[in-house]
């Protein structure tokens, strides 16, 4: 897996990289700006549960989260960004010491000054009606040290015993291909469970349709995504496009930085896909990919609508992670995933943001993502494959559906 590690960066970075990038004056300013609005609240924000935005008595009800974490073609994860960093947002307490000796430095440093930051709540930190109660992972040692970084968090010796304790299943994957993630959901879904299923959701296309179809046949909510679709600066682009005011989107270019690999492609390539999905939308008609050396190009095509690229691997002097640019016809607007310049207060941003859409889904039953947008982002990823090995010719989305 050693072709997948530029990919890691948003999870496990070196510390050297660990910087607050001479943001605070504008992080104080997002603060004020809250506090403005809720009030005092925001000064007692990450106290406990209540201590955010939402009222504590709205609900006598506490939602409990099964927590999963998924392996890599069968081996565990011992430390699963998507569990240790995604996930945490779900419980309102933790063992920052604990914590921060079970991980590498700079998530430790991420975790301190931001994750668990009680002055970067967004006004909503803890919140006042989720806690993790049951872990599971094939490696129980890494289940029993998540346990210790999470009080009041148990480990859990089975999915089929845990289902039966939880009111929804969160399954975090931070690097693996999702050919398990049907077996590690389905307790859940045949009990109803809202579940978010981590991308790449069931692999394939086909992996992917029986997840989506298991669930609706039993009338589960589920969510799959990316941290992309819930970027800072994603919800402006969205803002921006259903405004009208700066007219129609001609097109758009979503670039990850890194490095291209086949492998890094299956798994991380559903990145910049769904960015395209949550801008442009479905009804994707073909793709077609060309790669040279460590770098990949890919245009989507629709019938009805403008195209898009993504450049996988795309080079960059400064360290971004991933740039987007959005052409409307009366402007462009680019956007990174930090907040004015600062890639780690952004990074909380969309995890946070993301577990926000996953408990709103959970108190409602509501699914926020259409389950077509969900199969066509894991079709984008394999009709590129294809397109790659065809002389990058341009495969209909139907050819891998």
């Amino acid at each position: 897996m050693a072709d997948l590690d530029p990919f890691l960066c948003c999870l496990v970075i070196e510390e050297q990289m660990m910087s607050t990038h001479d943001q605070l004056p504008r992080r104080q300013m997002l603060l004020a700006s809250a506090a403005a609005v809720g009030g005092p609240a925001l000064a007692t924000a990450g106290a406990g549960p209540g201590a955010g935005g939402a009222d504590p008595h709205e609900s006598d009800k506490v939602l409990r989260i099964g927590v999963i974490s998924a392996t890599i073609r069968g081996k565990p994860q011992t430390r699963n960004g998507h569990t240790w960093h995604f996930a945490q947002y779900l419980h309102p307490t933790a063992d920052i010491d604990a914590y921060c000796k079970f991980v590498d430095p700079g998530s430790a440093k991420f975790f301190r000054e931001y994750m668990r930051n009680p002055k970067f709540t967004f006004d909503q930190l803890p919140f006042p009606d989720t806690k993790i109660t049951h872990y599971y992972d094939v490696d129980t040692q890494a289940a029993t040290d998540f346990t210790q970084a999470f009080p009041g968090v148990e480990v859990a010796n089975s999915i089929e015993e845990m289902v039966e304790q939880v009111d929804a299943i969160w399954l975090g994957d931070a690097s693996g291909f999702g050919d398990d993630h049907f077996d590690l959901v389905a307790p859940g879904l045949k009990k109803g469970l809202p579940t978010f299923c981590d991308k790449p959701i069931g692999e394939t296309p086909a992996g992917t349709r029986k997840i989506l179809e298991f669930a609706t046949q039993h009338n589960a909510p589920i969510m799959s995504s990316s941290l992309f679709r819930h970027e800072w600066g994603a919800e402006a682009a969205l803002r921006k496009r259903d405004s009208g005011e700066f007219g129609s989107i001609q097109y758009v270019i979503a670039s990850v930085q890194g490095g291209y690999s086949e492998s890094g492609w299956m798994v991380y390539g559903q990145h910049p896909a769904w960015t395209v999905m949550t801008l442009l939308g479905p009804g994707v008609e073909a793709v077609s990919m060309y790669a040279r050396e460590n770098v990949a190009h890919a245009l989507i095509t629709y019938p009805d609508r403008m195209p898009a690229e993504i450049w996988f691997g795309r080079p960059n002097s400064t360290w971004e992670y991933c740039h987007t640019e959005v052409h409307f016809e009366k402007m462009k607007f680019a956007y990174t995933a930090g907040i004015e310049g600062d890639f780690w207060y952004g990074h909380h941003y969309e995890m946070f943001r993301m577990a926000a859409t996953f408990r709103e889904m959970v108190k409602t039953r509501r699914e926020p993502i259409p389950h077509q947008e969900i199969l066509e982002v894991t079709a984008i990823v394999h009709a590129a494959a294809k397109s790659l090995t065809e002389q990058s010719r341009l495969v209909k989305l139907t050819e891998v559906m």
